[in-house]
């Protein structure tokens, strides 16, 4: 057999077979999605779901390759509305992964770059200062809070289950919102384009069943806001007076004031 040396459009296997270039990288596209989309429902029951029914879908093969009409039949029927139940079943993943692959900073790491692109002269950028200062503020004393910040999905749905503010970000405000005998101070206040756009506002909590247990409310709703959308949250606690913050449905505890402000300013500046 005579190679040739131009390899690139077809790679001879053995002779049986070709395989092209194109068919390499399709492959490679495939193993990428399906493990993000792994990444993405691992630890909820939407994977058990999925290894279910991807093995009703290899033995629906095996059983066509054997000739087994009336199962194969049976099965063929369920594969035939599979793509219409995937759509069901995986809706709220489907919509995670669609703002993934929607957001610029899957494009390219030069994210200030795109941040101007949509953003302008940035003056939409989030006042950090002033978040820091009354989460500090508030966790001295212990006053309970959640704060969500939110960026291309502007949340408006979980908006309208609170009341609407549209005021601009102010240390006492925020401080004022959450205190304890106010009426506004149960719940989540969402933060859109340096303005507190709503508070009083009610979250979905985490389907993660690898949740700590010993976590509150506030945290499971900060990681159930941001397992759905690229919003960001921060977490103050009652008990304790800690911060913390979640991203990508991620609690991350014990943080400082520096490290808030830093975090703050690495996601929205």
């Amino acid at each position: 057999m005579r190679l040739k040396m131009d390899l690139f459009p077809h790679i001879l296997l053995s002779g049986f077979f070709t395989v092209r270039l194109v068919d390499l990288i399709d492959i490679l596209l495939v193993t990428i999605l399906l493990f993000a989309f792994y990444r993405m429902v691992k630890g909820t029951a939407a994977i058990n779901i999925f290894f279910g029914l991807l093995s009703v879908y290899v033995i629906w093969k095996v059983v066509t390759a054997l000739d087994m009409d009336l199962l194969g039949e049976i099965l063929g029927a369920f594969i035939s509305v599979g793509f219409i139940a995937l759509i069901v079943v995986f809706q709220p993943e489907i919509r995670r992964f669609l703002l993934i692959v929607g957001t610029p900073r899957l494009l390219s790491d030069r994210k200030h770059l795109f941040s101007w692109l949509l953003h302008g002269d940035g003056k939409g950028n989030l006042d950090v200062d002033k978040i820091t200062k009354a989460c500090m503020e508030m966790g001295n004393e212990r006053t309970g809070a959640l704060i969500v910040c939110a960026k291309l999905n502007e949340l408006q749905a979980f908006a309208e289950t609170g009341v609407m503010l549209d005021a601009l970000i102010s240390e006492p405000l925020i401080q004022n919102i959450f205190y304890r005998n106010n009426p506004l101070h149960d719940g989540a206040v969402i933060i859109l384009k340096n303005r507190i756009k709503a508070a009083r506002c009610v979250l979905p909590i985490t389907r993660n069943r690898d949740f700590p247990a010993d976590y509150g409310l506030r945290h499971r709703a900060a990681a159930g806001i941001t397992e759905i959308s690229d919003a960001v949250a921060i977490i103050v606690s009652e008990q304790t007076g800690e911060i913390a913050f979640s991203k990508n449905g991620e609690i991350i505890t014990k943080v400082t004031p520096a490290n808030l402000k830093n975090f703050l300013e690495e996601e929205f500046n």
